[in-house]
């Protein structure tokens, strides 16, 4: 593997750690918390939420889906097609689910406190949590196929 391609792997890897971590984070503790958010603050609060939490996950998810692709284009000897294909995959299911199930929601919180709502996406963001586990199994046997 040339070098760029191993600055290319490791940008993978480290994207994909940082977003499991910061997915069950969010699933286990952060989504939960807005049930506890006082009714007459929940709009300030969510607001705050998207702004600040844009300028982490964005470029985190941007990096990761460029280097998806650079895997899938460029597949390194030692990784299997199966491999990248399926990190392609998953990156493109957990888009999906940001897309058209987390995004909308989160924006429609920031019309105020709604239980239904923030229930929503903590049951639907398990999609998103259980995506990104898979690919961090999936990258730990990309690591492992390389040594």
């Amino acid at each position: 593997m040339n070098e760029f391609m191993q600055i290319v792997f490791l940008a993978q890897v480290g994207t994909t750690m940082a977003m499991v971590g910061i997915i069950w984070f969010a699933q286990i503790v952060h989504y939960p918390l807005f049930t506890k958010v006082d009714p007459s603050s929940f709009k300030e609060y969510q607001d705050f939420n998207l702004r600040r939490t844009v300028l982490i996950v964005i470029p985190l998810q941007m990096i990761e889906m460029g280097t998806a692709l650079l895997l899938v284009w460029k597949t390194p000897a030692g990784l299997l097609p199966l491999q990248v294909w399926a990190n392609l995959i998953l990156i493109g299911l957990i888009w999906c689910s940001t897309a058209f199930l987390q995004v909308p929601r989160h924006y429609r919180l920031t019309r105020g406190f709604d239980l239904k709502g923030i229930n929503f996406l903590i049951n639907t963001n398990w999609i998103r949590t259980i995506g990104w586990s898979i690919r961090c199994v999936l990258v730990l046997w990309m690591i492992k196929s390389l040594m």
